[in-house]
């Protein structure tokens, strides 16, 4: 349990935490509006150097006062087969060659993972999370020591009980319906669907730690669900996609509320890695293609995504998105946030 010295996720004056997006949608100005109005914001660390994550850092300070989070990508061992990389780049591109540039170059990448810590015990956000993954109980200690609160993303008991043994503050419950990367420790491994009360249920009889739920949770309705059956807090991402402050593009933004895109499903097209996003013309053209190996195939099509977006295609971006898509609102995130708490 936290000490007492370090941010306590139970104690929000409105229990709900922006979820971190990685990608250039969570903003400064998106983790500031939230957290000043009593929630708890989040920057996404993930793809970003040290370096932008410090001047992120730095620019949700001048905005606010309040406390706000961190989060981090655990990087593991590439599990990437290089022919099949090779062999899926090749398939793409015409699909490159039609959006105007060249499919990207894979190569090993720790997402500045070393640096990256040190910037978190150096500048001591309030909080910092891991996604991917379990930070080691040495750099649990000098974060904590730092005055950083340390939470670990989990999607099942076997991920907990890992968990645990690097002694974090708190943990997030991701459920089956979150949009987005699935926090699954082993990226070979089809993700749990656990329903997500079951999910907190066996959680909560294993551990005594705080428990942030994620996963679908869209309405005032949704967190007091979830708040009643035990959760410390609730965390919310789609909700946010079409704030003022994220940094979603105009064409992500209109596919979320579009009824050309009336699902999700997960996929690894985009990244080698499961994630849940719309439904659409990449996801249908490449999924049974697409090999497992994350951060290989998210930068054989970073260059596609970032093409697409800037043509406002639609049709070949990295839609991410939880259930409920469809409800979020094109509204400041404070009044967002004041439509999901209780």
């Amino acid at each position: 349990m936290p000490d007492g010295s370090r941010f306590d996720v139970s104690g929000l004056e409105a229990p709900v935490v922006q979820a971190p997006m990685a990608g250039g949608v969570s903003t400064p100005a998106l983790a500031a509006a939230v957290s000043a109005a009593g929630g708890l914001g989040f920057l996404a660390a993930g793809y970003l150097t040290a370096d932008q994550v410090r001047e992120q850092i730095v620019q949700t300070r001048m905005l606010t006062d309040a406390p706000f989070g961190v989060n981090v990508f655990v990087p593991g061992r590439s599990i990437a087969d290089p022919e099949q990389v090779a062999e899926y780049a090749l398939s793409l591109t015409a699909e490159a060659e039609r959006l105007g540039v060249s499919v990207g170059e894979p190569h090993p990448d720790h997402d500045d993972w070393h640096a990256k810590i040190a910037l978190l015990e150096e500048t001591s956000p309030a909080v910092a999370s891991f996604t991917f993954g379990v930070p080691s109980p040495a750099v649990v200690a000098r974060l904590q020591e730092a005055g950083v609160a340390v939470g670990v993303t989990v999607t099942s008991l076997a991920e907990l009980v890992e968990a645990k043994a690097s002694k974090p503050d708190f943990v997030v419950a991701q459920g089956p319906l979150a949009g987005g990367h699935r926090g699954t420790f082993d990226p070979l491994a089809l993700p749990s669907e656990q329903p997500l009360y079951a999910l907190l249920a066996e959680l909560s009889s294993n551990t005594r730690l705080p428990i942030v739920v994620a996963g679908g949770l869209a309405s005032s309705e949704d967190v007091e669900g979830v708040l009643a059956a035990g959760a410390a807090a609730a965390q919310a991402g789609t909700a946010f996609l079409r704030s003022d402050e994220a940094g979603a593009a105009p064409a992500y933004r209109a596919a979320l509320v579009s009824a050309e895109y009336p699902r999700t499903a997960l996929t690894k097209a985009f990244t080698g890695r499961w994630a849940r996003g719309l439904v659409n013309d990449f996801m249908r053209d490449h999924e049974s293609d697409a090999p497992f190996g994350y951060p290989e195939v998210h930068q054989v099509t970073s260059p596609l995504r970032r093409a697409a977006a800037s043509a406002g295609d639609a049709q070949r971006m990295a839609l991410w998105a939880g259930v409920h898509h469809d409800r979020a609102l094109a509204a400041p995130a404070a009044t967002i946030l004041s439509t999901l708490v209780p």
